[in-house]
């Protein structure tokens, strides 16, 4: 299955792209660091994002992924976009009248915006709170995940990053499953005004 999902139902999330690089490339990821070249090898790499935007009608997660799943100008799209986009159908999302072109915009665009990058799994997390930065540090404490650079994805964050080489997908996959619910089970619900 190329989708996993924690939580509750929420049309707000954080997510996890597996990402398969199918042979070397040099990735400029805008103006990170100036604009310098990365030398990326092929193999899985993970990035960690959030889509929490609020709006009546809102659906961000859906929104963000789709993007994601997308490339710029007349690129063919990741060959998960149609089926990301049924899964979300199938949970009402209505994506109306079709996107403008995809402009290259975050840091990760630019790694899936190559031929040779592929979304091969996602992990969706739908909860509207902000888990990005634990998602990412869970990662980061897994063995056999490497940082490509410290902020890269994170520009937010003064330290850390969110896009990983990952050396055993499926085994890096199995963890997440274990750990990802002992994340949400931690989490607390906010109190409302007035009660403590």
């Amino acid at each position: 299955m190329q989708f996993t999902t924690f939580g509750n139902i929420s049309r707000a999330g954080s997510y996890l792209l597996f990402i398969d690089l199918r042979a070397p490339v040099r990735v400029s990821f805008g103006r990170f660091m100036g604009g310098m070249e990365f030398p990326l090898d092929r193999g899985c790499y993970l990035y960690v994002g959030s889509a929490l935007g609020s709006g009546r009608g809102a659906f961000p997660l859906a929104t963000r992924l789709l993007r994601h799943a997308s490339r710029s100008g007349d690129r063919v799209p990741h060959s998960i976009s149609g089926e990301l986009l049924n899964h979300f159908r199938s949970m009402g999302f209505d994506p109306g009248r079709k996107a403008s072109a995809k402009r290259l915009h975050w840091h990760i665009d630019y790694l899936l915006d190559p031929p040779e990058a592929e979304i091969s799994q996602i992990v969706m997390v739908t909860e509207p709170s902000r888990l990005e930065h634990r998602l990412a540090s869970l990662v980061a404490s897994i063995p056999g995940t490497s940082p490509v650079a410290d902020r890269l994805g994170a520009q937010d964050a003064s330290s850390g990053t969110h896009l990983f080489k990952v050396a055993d997908p499926a085994d890096l996959l199995e963890r997440l499953k274990i750990a990802i619910p002992m994340i949400l089970s931690s989490q607390t619900p906010p109190t409302s005004p007035g009660h403590p």
